[in-house]
């Protein structure tokens, strides 16, 4: 059920840069979140890591941060969007429960997810 194929995930650059120019964006200390209203992409994710964060054993550190955040709350996310991840230099020193919920938060104020399926509007019912 909390798997992340990899058919949901952008591959080709075409894909991402389309997601970085038309999508829209939000940011905070840890990444900048790209969402992109779509048909064509629907349900896709990327995910990337500049080189300016470090050397590659970082940057997939963080890249594995990313997926499994998103991983955990994909079943929480509305159909026709396709999501771009970009981690930050904030992300580099810190643990994955930190990033799940700088995810959530962000996802909740770009407005990403299902409202009834958030775990905070559950709590309030």
């Amino acid at each position: 059920m909390l798997t992340l194929p990899r058919k949901k995930m952008l591959k080709r650059r075409s894909d991402f840069q389309r997601v970085y120019r038309t999508g829209r964006s939000w940011a905070n200390r840890y990444f900048v979140l790209y969402v992109f209203k779509t048909d064509c992409l629907d349900g896709k994710v990327g995910f990337a890591a500049g080189k300016k964060l470090g050397c590659a054993v970082v940057r997939n550190r963080v890249k594995r941060l990313l997926r499994e955040s998103y991983r955990k709350n994909q079943a929480m996310i509305r159909p026709g969007l396709a999501l771009l991840l970009v981690g930050r230099k904030g992300m580099v020193d810190v643990k994955c429960d930190v990033v799940e919920k700088s995810f959530v938060s962000l996802g909740r104020k770009a407005g990403i997810f299902i409202d009834s399926a958030s775990p905070d509007r559950k709590k309030e019912k």
